[in-house]
């Protein structure tokens, strides 16, 4: 069986069209654990309707407040062999539940199945969220996730399925560190799991204006940032490899702040001749000529001009730098 969580909040508009597309998947073994996080509107009225008339459906009030503690009152009545997530403003494409089982117990334990995912909108699709979903299906294409794990979520937090023990393994949802889903991710690398990519769509994202990750503080850029730097401290730092931030635009900056107010030493370069020899927080800027003088370094690419980025990355080939172990791209 398939356990299904469903933080809801206030999503009326898009609740019952969601818990259709649910109700409707080809593969029926699956228990949905919706909790009502002290929504507003009528949300938790038609939560009870489903649950009236579909004894899968089982719906909780959330005590706290907020997607974590909403998670974690779900996982905590789980039933199913495998988990999964869901957003409550969102659709499952019919054969979503099927797919990610069938792949799952093709891999078996030790492995996250994800698949590729299309945004929708009524009222128009913007630009960033069309390149995210390309970056995503790319990804999976590339069966690559795991090499990108410090650009940017690699993993949609409603297009996974995993064995529950694995999840348990991982932490469950018992870390209090938002974006939580970009902190599961970290946490599955952590455990060396295997992210496989199943060609299917198995998730249609809807884009509107109240949309949590528009509208709440806790998904803000400068969070998203801190969280990989939490982990890459965690997981990559090594005495005998000094990080070195490569850009001093808004990132770069926001970087070297990080480590500074934690006493971690790192070298700071750009390619940016204006900028090059100056002084900021104390740090003078070299050019990337330093990398060619140092070894042994781990490399912090904080550089989001795609012509740059070209250019960077040439370097980093031809001197024979590994993604993922050797350089992180950061934007």
């Amino acid at each position: 069986m398939i356990s299904i969580l469903l933080p809801v909040f206030n999503a009326a508009p898009y609740l019952e069209a969601c818990l259709t597309s649910i109700q409707q998947q080809s593969f029926t073994d699956w228990e949905l654990l919706a909790v009502n996080d002290h929504s507003t509107d009528d949300s938790g009225v038609i939560l009870a309707e489903f649950a009236a008339t579909d004894d899968r459906i089982y719906v909780f009030n959330n005590t706290q407040k907020g997607i974590i503690p909403a998670l974690r009152l779900a996982f905590s009545y789980n039933q199913g062999d495998f988990i999964t997530r869901m957003d409550a403003d969102d659709l499952m494409p019919i054969d979503k539940l099927s797919h990610l089982r069938k792949a799952l117990l093709k891999k078996g334990p030790g492995h996250v199945i994800t698949g590729r995912v299309e945004y929708f909108s009524e009222t128009g699709l913007g630009d960033g969220y069309k390149k995210y979903q390309d970056w995503l299906n790319h990804l999976v294409d590339q069966q690559s996730h795991f090499e990108d794990l410090y650009r940017e979520c690699v993993l949609p937090s409603p297009a996974w399925l995993i064995h529950r023990t694995d999840l348990i393994a991982a932490g469950g949802f018992d870390a209090d560190r938002y974006p939580e889903d970009y902190d599961l991710c970290f946490r599955f690398y952590e455990q060396d799991f295997k992210i496989i990519g199943i060609p299917e769509i198995v998730h249609l994202w809807r884009d509107h204006a109240d949309r949590t990750s528009r509208n709440n503080p806790t998904y803000a850029d400068q969070n998203y940032l801190k969280l990989k730097l939490y982990w890459l401290t965690r997981l990559h730092r090594d005495p005998q490899r000094p990080f070195v931030i490569w850009g001093a635009g808004k990132k770069g900056k926001l970087m070297a702040r990080y480590f500074l107010d934690r006493q971690i030493s790192f070298r700071w370069v750009t390619d940016n001749p204006k900028k090059q020899g100056i002084n900021i927080y104390n740090q003078i800027l070299a050019s990337s000529d330093l990398l060619e003088r140092e070894k042994d370094l781990m490399i912090l690419v904080a550089v989001a001009t795609p012509s740059a980025r070209k250019e960077i990355n040439d370097f980093l080939k031809e001197k024979n730098k590994k993604r993922g172990k050797d350089y992180f791209w950061f934007c």
